[in-house]
């Protein structure tokens, strides 16, 4: 018999040069909330900006995701319910609602929460239009791929492009990709999910077309009416239906024609590494119930797959159970499963449940958080509200966007400095908006110094006279 030669698991790249792209004073990576309203502050405050974005259109997880609505724009303050999150983001509604693509603002959850819901595609129309009139230059269909140091700073970002592998040079750089990619090729230390081998569970959001408007609002017109049905249809049918999760959300859009669907919850397949945690070396009990790990390939790949296998069932569903429903059609899977949690860096203070429970004001403020905490467990969706229902909101600390080791970046969006329950509620666009507003603006200035060291009332200052209500 002939010996088998064991492949390697590893290859090696040979080194080569990278072309250069381009220079710039601030280069953000990530077109979410958080890229869109640093970039535009870093321009509008005189940096020569490029933002980095692995689709060819912005918006993030609002897009890409399909996650169709602003959350955690407005909270109540002195018992009244009123827009909290102001600066950059007043900029884009405008322009959002002047291709007819704007909501009014839409209570939940007994007045709780308030959100605001968007056409997607004026979205993307108006985040571009936004970008381009700050003079932000735009570099789409690319991905952070490593980047370069000189001590304690990042001299040049390596990107992957249709053009190949580049790199781009800048003397501050913010990331705002969701996952901490550039965060984590530098080398700061960071946490994935919960810390026990799951997180926050992704959802694939979908549209439903043709709908029968006025059967379908009469049937659906609340947040919580669609559990009713399901409820009700598992009791009538058993074993007909399997659904993902409790706490469905099925609202209708700006024409009720068309409504968008948040009900699928995207787990973890059995036998695969989870968020670090190795499948092999757990019971099947504790199999159950880990979230899909959003920066894991094959993960990420696999749960694609499964968001769509259950769009497909509970499509069925809603053609056979709720009324409208009958003649309506999918007409929208979003471009990828909508991830909520993945990494989050370690930075000067980390954004705790306390702070979210107990309404936190910090001296460092850079604006608020006005969404409460939203846990996405197995199978369930669990909510905790600031105990002052009259104040229901809390500051947001410079601190959480800087790094405990880089000079030269910052963390903004879903993936800046915040424990696992306080990420929960900062992580939506409205913290997002503005982090980013916060971290453009200061990088805008912040020539050869350290972000750790900057002065934090001359960034207050800036960002109060551009609009953002600092609650002070």
């Amino acid at each position: 018999m002939t010996a088998t030669t064991q492949q390697p698991h590893t290859l090696t790249e040979p080194a080569r040069a990278l072309p250069v792209f381009g220079d710039f004073d601030v280069v953000v990576v990530g077109g979410g909330p958080a890229g869109i309203a640093a970039a535009v502050s870093a321009a509008r405050h005189g940096a020569r900006t490029l933002l980095v974005e692995r689709y060819g259109f912005l918006g993030g997880m609002g897009t890409a995701g399909g996650v169709t609505n602003f959350a955690g724009l407005y909270g109540k303050r002195r018992g009244e319910m009123t827009q909290l999150v102001r600066g950059v983001v007043d900029d884009l509604i405008e322009r959002i609602a002047g291709f007819n693509g704007m909501n009014a603002p839409q209570n939940g959850m007994g007045g709780r929460i308030c959100v605001r819901s968007y056409d997607t595609s004026a979205y993307k129309l108006a985040a571009d239009q936004l970008l381009e009139a700050a003079g932000v230059q735009m570099l789409f269909h690319a991905y952070a791929a490593a980047v370069l140091h000189d001590g304690s700073r990042i001299a040049a970002l390596v990107v992957e492009t249709k053009s190949g592998r580049q790199a781009i040079r800048a003397n501050a750089f913010i990331d705002a990709s969701g996952d901490a990619d550039v965060a984590a090729f530098a080398g700061v230390p960071f946490e994935v999910g919960d810390g026990h081998g799951s997180g926050l569970f992704p959802t694939t959001m979908f549209r439903i077309g043709q709908v029968d408007a006025p059967a379908a609002l009469e049937a659906v017109g609340e947040f919580s009416a669609i559990n009713g049905f399901m409820a009700r249809a598992e009791q009538q049918h058993p074993g007909k239906y399997s659904f993902p999760r409790e706490g469905a959300i099925l609202r209708p859009n700006k024409d009720p024609r068309e409504w968008r669907a948040n009900v699928t919850q995207i787990r973890n397949a059995e036998g695969r590494a989870m968020n670090g945690v190795d499948a092999r070396e757990l019971s099947d009990g504790e199999l159950e119930g880990r979230a899909m790990n959003g920066v894991d390939a094959r993960e990420l790949s696999d749960g694609e797959l499964e968001g769509r296998r259950q769009i497909a069932a509970y499509f069925k569903f809603l053609q056979a159970e709720v009324p409208g429903f009958a003649p309506s059609a999918i007409v929208e899977i979003a471009p990828q499963v909508g991830i909520r949690e993945t990494r989050r860096i370690q930075g000067l203070y980390a954004l705790g449940r306390e702070d979210i429970l107990g309404s936190a004001t910090f001296d460092d403020t850079i604006g608020l958080n006005a969404w409460p905490m939203e846990m996405h467990a197995d199978g369930r969706i669990e909510w905790a509200f600031p105990r002052d229902e009259a104040n229901a909101y809390n500051h947001l600390p410079w601190r959480m966007l800087v790094p405990q080791t880089l000079d030269n970046l910052l963390v903004a969006g879903r993936c800046a400095s915040m424990t696992h329950e306080g990420q929960s509620a900062a992580r939506a666009s409205g913290g997002c908006f503005v982090m980013g507003q916060a971290a453009g603006t200061a990088a805008a200035s912040l020539g050869s110094g350290r972000f750790a060291a900057i002065d934090v009332a001359a960034l207050q200052k800036k960002l109060a006279a551009d609009g953002v209500d600092l609650d002070r």
